[in-house]
């Protein structure tokens, strides 16, 4: 049984804190790396939920991995994300309020691959990202490209 569900199993819906881990990556032509949801169908960040016995960073990292394909090296905190506008309750019941950690990487190794929480994954342009962003990743987005100051906290 993984962490999130050893949880649930004493918490039930409730309302829990949970981490979260992402990465900003970016090719050589400084293309941010987005995937095609297959929970949203949206363009997002690769990124997941902390499991136990593991660092923000290893998380960041094994998430791109299982999304995307690419092993990342050298990163840089980009932001901490938190507060009631983050808040969810999945079509499930279960409710969360997450603490959003995001990376930024430009050295990375590997080819991209899909996985069965993506779609498609692609490097976009900062100036022709996809319409359908998602909404939960709208806010960071914006963020690196209004060139806020990091590391954000908000």
């Amino acid at each position: 049984m993984d962490y999130i569900q050893h949880l649930r199993s004493m918490v039930g819906h409730e309302k829990v804190i949970m981490v979260v881990a992402g990465a900003m990556v970016f090719d050589t032509e400084n293309r941010l790396l987005l995937q095609l949801r297959t929970d949203s169908e949206s363009w997002g960040l690769p990124g997941g939920f902390m499991d136990l016995n593991e660092s923000v960073q290893e998380t960041a990292r094994r998430e791109v991995l299982e999304e995307t394909g690419l092993v990342l090296k050298e990163m840089s905190l980009f932001g901490i994300y938190s507060g009631p506008d983050k808040e969810k309750t999945f079509d499930n019941g279960d409710q969360v309020s997450p603490v959003q950690i995001l990376f930024r990487c430009h050295d990375f190794e590997g080819e991209l691959r899909g996985s069965e929480e993506s779609f498609e994954i692609a490097f976009f342009s900062l100036e022709a990202l996809p319409d359908q962003l998602f909404a939960e990743h709208k806010r960071m987005i914006n963020d690196l490209i209004n060139g806020k100051e990091q590391p954000i906290i908000g």
